[in-house]
């Protein structure tokens, strides 16, 4: 599989999230309602059941990639303009579509915060429907951008409220900078290359590996082989089964995908796949961003997977996920 470049896309949301918000922030506005992972789309019966809707639903309920079940990307509830009321306004994701042959200029939107806080509202002006799946067609990456940066938002501002700081230092002096980990988080495993901070509960799974390995120099260093590779590797000497000759392993029942993303200052190979037990039934999805050290003498991978065989995984893997967007380099002064 070729990797997919997208090096600017998030540092463009993130643009677009702060203009929106700066200076337009509405006081004393009521907390978000709904849950993680749900948009609600504002748009007539008709379009809906239309080729309007299936174009909406294609988009944002399509299979919610390398998940070992098949889970919508979001889960989406439609609510027609007439009864878009207060009750729903509040609500964390929303997608307003406006069909109506009075609008002069076609349009998509983006803003924050408008009804609640912290909220995600995208809205679409359209004459037609077919000029809305236009729109819908030619914005979606940015659509697509606004609203898992908003959810990953939400689930780092959560961490940060709530982070359990003993980690911080233990990171920090392995990686040089450290994400931030919510209250429960444990460190499960430290070696002088490997770091294993786990949230387990008695059925699920929510953790996260810090290795760190020697740069080679070489051009293809942060390449899908390569980084399978060296995970396998990794894993294999640090993340044992529950029997003996078991241990952890990049599945191949599907092709890992590779991107190249700059993210808050950051450029960063992430490599999304499914994990393995070999020789055992275990098995999951996993994300791991691969990026060089500040000196550049190592590769620095921080890697989160889930294991929740009893349940959904798609918001299990999200809130893992955010925890690698979180990373920050330690201060420079403050190392100093």
């Amino acid at each position: 599989m070729k990797p997919i470049i997208r090096l600017f896309a998030a540092a463009i949301v993130l643009a677009i999230i702060a203009s929106c918000g700066n200076g337009n922030r509405k006081p004393l506005l009521p907390n978000v309602s709904g849950k993680a992972g749900e948009v609600i789309v504002v748009l007539n019966k008709y379009d809906w059941e239309g080729d309007l809707g299936n174009d909406v639903r294609e988009l944002l309920a399509s299979d919610c990639p390398f998940l070992p079940q098949r889970e919508p990307l979001y889960t989406l509830i439609n609510i027609a303009p007439v009864n878009f009321t207060n009750i729903f306004q509040i609500h964390r994701n929303l997608v307003l579509i406006n069909v109506d042959r009075s609008v002069t200029e076609a349009k998509v939107a983006y803003r924050t915060d408008v009804w609640a806080t912290p909220q995600c509202v995208i809205s679409i002006d359209a004459p037609d429907s077919k000029t809305a799946i236009e729109l819908l067609d030619e914005n979606s990456d940015t659509i697509l951008e606004m609203l898992e940066q908003a959810e990953r938002n939400r689930i780092i501002a959560n961490s940060i409220m709530y982070e359990e700081r003993s980690l911080i230092p233990v990171i920090t002096a392995f990686a040089d900078g450290a994400p931030h980990f919510p209250t429960g988080y444990v460190l499960k495993k430290q070696t002088q290359d490997f770091l294993w901070i786990a949230y387990d509960t008695q059925y699920t799974m929510q953790d996260v590996f810090i290795y760190k390995y020697p740069a080679e120099g070489t051009e293809d260093e942060l390449s899908l082989q390569k980084i399978i590779d060296k995970r396998n590797e990794v894993l294999k000497a640090n993340v044992p089964g529950m029997f003996e000759n078991t241990y952890m392993i990049t599945s191949t029942a599907a092709d890992p995908s590779l991107e190249y993303i700059k993210y808050n200052g950051r450029h960063f190979a992430q490599v999304r796949g499914l994990w393995e037990v070999y020789n055992d039934y275990m098995g999951g999805p996993f994300v791991s961003h691969s990026f060089y050290s500040r000196d550049g003498k190592e590769i620095i991978v921080l890697e989160g997977f889930v294991y929740a065989p009893r349940y959904d995984k798609r918001n299990y893997l999200r809130q893992v996920e955010s925890i690698l967007y979180s990373f920050e380099w330690a201060d420079k002064e403050e190392k100093e």
